[in-house]
């Protein structure tokens, strides 16, 4: 079995590798932006995405899932660390979270994901491309007043991101755009028929050369034209360490005398809740996105975020979570294995202790054009199509989880096209379950599925229809359950029938038998 799971890794290094690259290309600006929106140091983000590459994918069932620390939790985790005054006591809470995870995980509340219906996740995916493009599109330009908001489609609404692309359009840097330009177009090239059918180009990710376009063009600006050149503040800023002890300094460790604050147990339920389910949604989402269709194990995914809370939050690590976006990335940029996501995550650390000088040169343009790529791979129109065409019924809660998205966050957004998804079950159920076919005088109503009250209004005006002086069967062969209220309202029908001169033949209603209403 061993040598199996070896073979099939060894198999995928060729395509596993370059997806890392990219994961870690993409990871790198949003964990440092997360930490800073949190309120957090920003090495504190970098430790999550780290522990999510280098632990959390190995403990995973998840082939393509990626994780680290999320925008989503952006706001529970700032005013967890301002309301107990203290980083190493909110790490104290992370600690707690994972081991609720943990919990979660073998009392099997992964099932809970079951449920989410497929155009409600669809629409998530596609809400959060469009979030991509309106909140990439500033960075494209070099305007860079909330980087961190990149993937925070948790508490940004539409209308800020609209004002913030309108302000962007007065403050374009004339060196960021031409290199987000660029990047975009060869990210667009490297999609091509073309480039896929050299063997040596389609082995290289478009993503790292875009990356490369950047520093080249960054650096000669620098030197010929110093007006067209990016400012340090449009470019990704890493702490910058040059000794092993220094490294090590960077750690913070949680302060176990917080253990006597209520609060901070507070606080761990809230994150543990909130965690799992960003997790578990992410992880439905991967599963859709998955080219293989593989689905992975709910519960042993919540298990895994717990080890990696407990381990992050010991070190001195944010929250973590499986995140759909770096996942995104991982699934375009041809990752097969949870190779990908470990190589991301080793790029994290060896960028910190060996490379965070040179990384520092790589501008967010760059990394912005990645992220455009992506957000439309997961809204592209012919989704919205292919949607029309399903008809209303999926059609209406795909667009209501977008809009409700857009204009709230990721989990109110869930919850409206979860409840409209529903309704439409209810509404087809509720249909499907009662049908009536007539012909001349004689009538047959057929139960078709198990009946509930529910179906009581319909089977009312089914029987209202039935004309005096015909013929009634009613046949509930095929039901297994039918609804005392059902049988009652069949009952008080049965019973007035003569009086119309109806004659009523019902099979199967009770016990299985075939039991004859007729007037003499």
């Amino acid at each position: 079995m061993i040598h199996k799971h070896i073979g099939f890794y060894a198999k995928h290094l060729k395509n596993d590798i370059p997806a890392g690259l990219v994961v870690f290309l993409v990871a790198l600006p949003l964990c440092l932006g997360v930490a800073l929106a949190s309120g957090a140091p920003l090495f504190s983000g970098l430790i999550a995405g780290m522990v999510g590459g280098l632990v959390v994918a190995w403990a995973s069932g998840s082939q393509l899932s990626v994780s680290g620390p999320a925008a989503g939790l952006t706001v529970i985790v700032f005013n967890a660390i301002e309301s107990l005054g203290s980083f190493p006591g909110f790490l104290v809470a992370v600690v707690l979270a994972g081991f609720l995870q943990l919990v979660f995980g073998f009392l099997r509340a992964g099932i809970i994901s079951a449920y989410f219906p497929s155009s409600v996740i669809k629409g998530m995916l596609a809400a959060i491309g469009l979030i991509l493009i309106m909140k990439q599109l500033p960075h494209a330009i070099g305007y860079d007043a909330s980087f961190e908001g990149d993937e925070s489609y948790m508490q940004e609404t539409a209308s800020s991101t609209v004002q913030e692309l309108l302000g962007a359009l007065n403050l374009i840097s004339p060196g960021a755009t031409p290199v987000s330009v660029v990047a975009l177009l060869i990210l667009i090239v490297w999609e091509s028929a073309f480039v896929k059918r050299i063997a040596l180009l389609k082995m290289i990710p478009g993503a790292l050369i875009a990356v490369i376009w950047g520093v080249v063009y960054n650096a000669v600006a620098l030197l010929k034209a110093p007006d067209w050149a990016i400012s340090s503040k449009h470019l990704v800023s890493l702490p910058v360490t040059d000794n092993p002890t220094a490294f090590l300094q960077l750690f913070t460790f949680p302060d176990f005398s917080f253990l006597n604050n209520p609060q901070v147990y507070t606080i761990a339920v809230t994150l543990a809740i909130i965690a799992s389910l960003e997790t578990l949604l992410s992880l439905e989402a991967v599963d859709k996105m998955d080219p293989l269709k593989r689905v992975a194990p709910t519960n042993r995914e919540l298990k895994a975020q717990g080890i990696g809370n407990m381990l992050s939050g010991l070190i001195g690590g944010l929250p973590i979570t499986a995140v759909i976006v770096r996942s995104a990335a991982n699934v375009n940029a041809g990752g097969q294995s949870k190779v990908s996501s470990f190589v991301h995550g080793l790029l994290l650390l060896a960028s910190v202790m060996f490379f965070a000088r040179f990384l520092n040169h790589i501008p967010l343009s760059c990394l912005a054009a990645i992220l455009l790529q992506t957000g439309y791979k997961l809204a592209k129109p012919k989704l919205f199509m292919e949607f029309f065409h399903k008809g209303w019924n999926q059609l209406i809660p795909f667009v209501a989880t977008i809009a409700a998205i857009l204009l709230t966050d990721l989990l109110k957004g869930i919850v409206v096209g979860i409840l409209i998804g529903l309704y439409y079950v209810i509404r087809a159920n509720h249909h499907a379950a009662i049908s009536m076919t007539q012909s001349g005088n004689h009538y047959l109503l057929k139960l078709n599925k198990d009946v509930s009250f529910l179906n009581r209004a319909l089977l009312r005006k089914f029987l209202g229809q039935i004309d005096e002086n015909s013929m009634l069967i009613i046949d509930g062969s095929k039901t297994r359950f039918i609804d005392h209220d059902i049988l009652e309202t069949i009952e008080d029908f049965l019973q007035a029938a003569p009086d119309a001169n109806i004659k009523v033949e019902a099979i199967d209603l009770k016990g299985k038998e075939k039991i004859k209403y007729s007037e003499d």
